[in-house]
């Protein structure tokens, strides 16, 4: 699976959802989890998205529900390489467990097509993005607000280690035979995606037309009935 190895240095840390720990790092894709917990609506901010030299993805206009920013993702030399963007309720860890209500909520990711070039400094290369890099922060995004019935709080950390490390060797399988595909419209185009579900929600990721690659988790909404297009105004999301 190719992931920009960089991307760690320099990221901007994020606040996970409380109780849980922040979610940990799988020790081999090097792509930053940050952009995929959101940060306090008090911190939300447009600036990062702003200095992004690619397009950012949201789901399409069929969608009415609230839209809300979530965090980028940055390389060691501040240049934005991911970001996600979230759409419905804002979930929560132990949201479902503490209430006994279904959160609905889906949130994209986009990542930016690098193709391999050098470092910043001049001192390495940077290993090309690739659609299994969104379907790691996807996936990953994803264990960030599951909290599997009966467990204590005192595993949720070894448990978080675990399943993270499953969601990078998945992501790096696209075509084994946990995944199955869906084709969902993009900027109105159908467009293929790797898909699927567990008991804490679905994921997928795929490429677009405009040479960004995407992935998405949620739960409570169906990923069937969703599209994505390009975010034309960032506002929406404050």
């Amino acid at each position: 699976m190719e992931t920009t190895s960089s991307s760690r240095v320099g990221a901007q840390p994020a606040e996970a959802p409380a109780p849980a720990a922040a979610p940990p790092q799988a020790p081999a894709p090097g792509v930053p989890l940050e952009a995929a917990v959101p940060v306090p609506a008090a911190r939300r901010t447009a600036e990062g998205y702003l200095r992004a030299d690619f397009p950012w993805y949201g789901l399409d206009g069929a969608f009415t529900g609230p839209r809300w920013l979530m965090q980028v993702g940055t390389a060691a030399d501040g240049t934005v390489e991911h970001g996600s963007t979230g759409h419905g309720d804002e979930p929560s860890a132990r949201g479902e467990l503490a209430t006994g209500e279904k959160e609905r909520f889906a949130v994209v990711v986009t990542v930016a097509s690098n193709p391999l070039r050098r470092s910043g400094d001049g001192t390495g290369v940077l290993e090309a993005t690739s659609v299994s890099s969104a379907a790691w922060l996807a996936g990953s995004g994803l264990l960030a607000y599951s909290w599997p019935g009966q467990m204590d709080h005192s595993l949720r950390n070894e448990w978080l280690d675990q399943q993270t490390e499953a969601a990078w060797e998945l992501a790096d399988d696209l075509g084994g035979d946990d995944w199955s595909t869906l084709s969902l419209p993009v900027d109105g185009e159908p467009t293929p995606f790797h898909y699927r579900e567990s008991e804490f929600g679905w994921v997928l990721a795929g490429s677009t037309p405009g040479g960004v690659h995407l992935g998405a988790y949620g739960r409570g909404m169906s990923a069937y009935g969703i599209g994505f297009s390009v975010i034309g105004d960032l506002s929406t999301y404050e």
